[in-house]
């Protein structure tokens, strides 16, 4: 049996937190999104957390979320992939997620673009698939701010190009940015980063111009970024969706091992 009683006071604390840091930065907490990093946690601790109330989760495989989907009954839920796509995933991908937070290249969204375009609406409005009914994928880029070699993401300079060609794409929509920055024990360090991330979406969203054949992503652009670890400094930072995964479930699954910032 999963420790839900322990559960539940990880959430409370989680949202006492998010409304303190909200509120120290002149901040609704209804402006921000707790997503639950369920990846590597069993099937019972995701379906104990939706029944105490969390309503967005996130995985990093797609088959790992592949055989979990089939136990869940979370109808409510959105899913979010966090992890790196690989092309032989992408389909399937599209085909579970309601969110793809982690776009890294032009050719990358061009395949979930065309592939969302053939793929019927299965995921997002929780009904069976009905031919020729696509549906648009909500998407975020993933940003690569420090120079570290295990992290994927698009690099800075390359921003502004793959944010237009995204932007363009008729099958996707554009709801922001992400990024993951170095895991530091003294949360404050990260800030630069997140800060970083802020101005980065801010002039993205600025320069934007509508025209024939474009699409406007939403108004102010999601900023995904934050863990269980420094979620508070991300929050006045800016963050719109802080990403959290032992401080709701306890510590990871020792056969998965622990890695720091989960």
């Amino acid at each position: 049996m999963y420790d839900v009683a322990g559960m539940a006071e990880n959430l409370e604390e989680i949202r006492e937190r998010i409304a303190a840091a909200a509120a120290r930065s002149g901040r609704r907490t209804d402006e921000i999104t707790l997503v639950a990093v369920s990846k590597t946690f069993p099937v019972e601790a995701i379906q104990a957390a939706y029944e105490l109330g969390a309503r967005h989760f996130a995985e990093n495989r797609v088959q790992e979320f592949e055989w979990k989907e089939r136990e869940l009954d979370c109808r409510e839920a959105t899913w979010h992939l966090i992890g790196h796509l690989q092309g032989n995933k992408a389909r399937r991908a599209a085909q579970l997620f309601h969110r793809i937070d982690s776009v890294d290249s032009v050719a990358r969204a061009q395949k979930l673009d065309r592939l969302s375009s053939e793929i019927p609406d299965a995921v997002a409005d929780g009904a069976a698939p009905t031919p020729g009914n696509s549906t648009r994928r909500d998407v975020l880029i993933e940003v690569r701010l420090s120079d570290e070699a295990t992290k994927s993401g698009v690099a800075e300079a390359e921003l502004p190009a793959v944010f237009a060609a995204v932007g363009s794409l008729a099958n996707l929509r554009l709801r922001g940015l992400m990024t993951i920055p170095p895991y530091f024990e003294d949360p404050e360090n990260a800030r630069p980063y997140f800060r970083r991330l802020r101005a980065l979406r801010d002039d993205l969203w600025k320069g934007l111009q509508t025209g024939p054949g474009k699409q406007r992503p939403e108004p102010a652009g999601e900023l995904s970024m934050g863990m269980s670890h420094d979620f508070e400094v991300a929050i006045e930072e800016g963050a719109t969706e802080i990403r959290i995964g032992t401080a709701l479930f306890g510590q990871r699954p020792p056969m998965f091992g622990n890695p720091p910032g989960g």
